[in-house]
């Protein structure tokens, strides 16, 4: 890729039309469930932000689509719906083979909504 994307449009170029389209698909799913997040770059690549703090960041790679972080109580929660994807400490990947499963994606954006709101 030679030198760090600065901003998503960038990110973007650096992407493969189907690359692009499946991160787009993930993009969609965590605005659909938090539609104030601000999106930028970190680690480099697109992270969603809320009221300043990083909600999940999103990846396209070469065989799958990635989403971070979950931490053990949410692979613990979730452990039925995302048997058969592959998961490492903090992260769950989605092969590109297949469609993005969107209404995961959701359930798991809007669980660490709750772990990143402030508690009142």
């Amino acid at each position: 890729m030679g030198e760090k994307p600065s901003t998503v449009a960038e990110y973007r170029a650096t992407l493969t039309d189907a690359q692009r389209a499946g991160l787009d698909t993930l993009r969609e799913a965590v605005r659909a469930v938090a539609p104030e997040v601000e999106e930028g770059i970190s680690y480099a690549i697109p992270v969603f932000r809320l009221r300043g703090k990083p909600l999940v960041w999103v990846a396209a790679w070469k065989r799958h689509f990635s989403l971070y972080p979950l931490n053990a109580a949410m692979l613990r929660d979730h452990a039925d719906e995302i048997d058969g994807y592959e998961t490492s400490k903090g992260t769950i990947r989605f092969p590109a083979t297949q469609p993005l499963p969107v209404e995961l994606v959701k359930k798991l954006v809007a669980a660490r909504m709750a772990e990143v709101q402030p508690r009142s």
